[in-house]
């Protein structure tokens, strides 16, 4: 395989970093790359981690993209094997004519199968059906010296719990079996609530979880004061038919727009920002009750390609965290009013309920609260001031999201991730010559 140079950066755009890339298409390829003597190795996907998860600086990158394809289906069961390249997009393009659908989504679809692994990501669901892995009955993983491990809770299930929500850190991720769940229409059934303030915002997703599988809450990020944390809420769950005229697997399709490139930096000034956030919230009829094909609940986002490009050449953060249900409302509150003290309002927010944590040792999820934040890149203090944000969400039991993490640090991230050492020990079983590193492995002291 020949390496070449590519600069590569995570969702957010930052950092950027030159790395050596190569685009295997076989398994003969990936193994040749694995044992090859001489520099690190990193695994990428589509590149949706939003930080430096998915980068090498100086050194290696394997793109895995090309080795996406479907090897087995069951119908009668829904369990799917598939390259670890395979996207979300790509079973939903093919399973969902067929009744089928992923039992687990972030908010994309163009993430990888492996990726989704390596993330153990989460999506409205979690408080019903868990995260992605509880639906991962078996992995094959490649290590540095060449050997396929057939992993599963049964099989090696040490190294298959330091894979799911390892990062990429244990080895490639080559195949994976994954049981899809069987829906009846593209459609889903969606109610909304519009509430006042974070306290209100958090009853009604407890609320509505128990009546819904699906629930997230859209927080108007620039609001403060008795609104801090003013929200509209939306419970879904797959619908049975479609609109009047509409196949019921077959969803309209949609006219995508797209930001072909970097928006000035003045774009998304917190006065334009303040605005939507206030027309969108004041247009969300509170009680409506509505149909909305998948792409439209799932993947709003995706309706425009390269949004990420909104927030400029500087890039974002996105500042994800988890705190337990005990201490959620008093330190969101906190996080929110110091980033309005300190005037970094986020410019979009997302606020979901999780349920039991899984057994994945680096896992994000775990029972409580979760919050996202976008943050435009900006003076330096902002970095200074998450730090600040990290510490007070240690304190309180939570944990920050290290798919979407660009900057925490060492000592902090091993506070909040108490399986580490189980999870450092696996790896140095599996990688004892420390070839698997990326930027974020080195950044928090996994890797030197």
């Amino acid at each position: 395989m020949i390496w070449k140079p590519e600069r590569l950066a995570g969702w957010g755009n930052h950092p950027s970093q030159l790395c050596r890339v190569a685009r295997p298409e076989r398994l003969r390829e990936l193994r040749e790359l694995s044992v090859a003597p001489g520099g690190t190795l990193a695994w990428r996907g589509l590149g949706r981690s939003y930080g430096d998860a998915s980068l090498n600086a100086g050194d290696g990158v394997v793109l895995l993209g090309r080795l996406n394809r479907f090897r087995e289906f069951d119908p009668s069961t829904g369990l799917l094997e598939c390259e670890a390249g395979a996207s979300l997009a790509d079973i939903i393009a093919c399973f969902l004519p067929r009744g089928f659908f992923p039992p687990v989504t972030p908010g994309t679809r163009a993430v990888t199968v492996g990726g989704a692994v390596a993330c153990d990501v989460h999506g409205k669901n979690h408080h019903r059906d868990g995260a992605f892995s509880a639906h991962v009955s078996e992995l094959t993983l490649l290590t540095v010296g060449g050997q396929l491990l057939r992993c599963s809770r049964r099989e090696h299930p040490d190294v298959f719990w330091a894979t799911v929500g390892g990062m990429g850190l244990t080895g490639c991720i080559v195949t994976v079996r994954l049981a899809l769940q069987r829906v009846s229409s593209a459609f889903l059934t969606v109610v909304q609530r519009r509430t006042a303030d974070l306290q209100q915002t958090m009853q009604q997703l407890a609320t509505l979880d128990a009546e819904h599988r699906y629930t997230v809450a859209w927080v108007d990020g620039m609001a403060g004061g008795r609104s801090l944390g003013r929200a509209v809420v939306s419970g879904a769950d797959h619908a049975s038919g479609a609109p009047a005229g509409r196949g019921p697997l077959s969803p309209p399709a949609h006219r995508r727009g797209t930001v072909p490139f970097p928006a000035p930096n003045w774009f998304l000034s917190p006065t334009m920002v303040r605005g939507f956030g206030a027309l969108r919230y004041h247009r969300s009829a509170d009680g409506a009750r509505y149909l909305a094909d998948f792409d439209a609940f799932f993947y709003p986002l995706d309706s425009l390609a390269h949004w990420n490009r909104l927030y400029g050449r500087r890039g974002f953060l996105q500042y994800q965290f988890v705190l337990p249900e005990a201490t959620a409302l008093e330190g969101m509150t906190r996080v929110l009013e110091t980033l309005h003290r300190a005037g970094h309002p986020p410019f979009l927010a997302v606020l979901k309920r999780l349920g039991a944590a899984g057994e994945g040792l680096l896992s994000f999820p775990r029972a409580g609260y979760t919050l996202a934040l976008d943050l435009p890149v900006g003076p330096p203090e902002l970095f200074a001031l998450l730090r600040r944000l990290d510490e007070e969400v240690a304190f309180r039991g939570g944990r920050v999201y290290l798919a979407k993490d660009a900057r925490l640090a060492p000592d902090l991230f091993r506070a909040m991730y108490p399986q580490l050492p189980a999870f450092l020990a696996l790896k140095e079983r599996l990688d004892p010559d420390g070839r698997l590193a990326t930027s974020l492995s080195r950044r928090l002291g996994i890797t030197a």
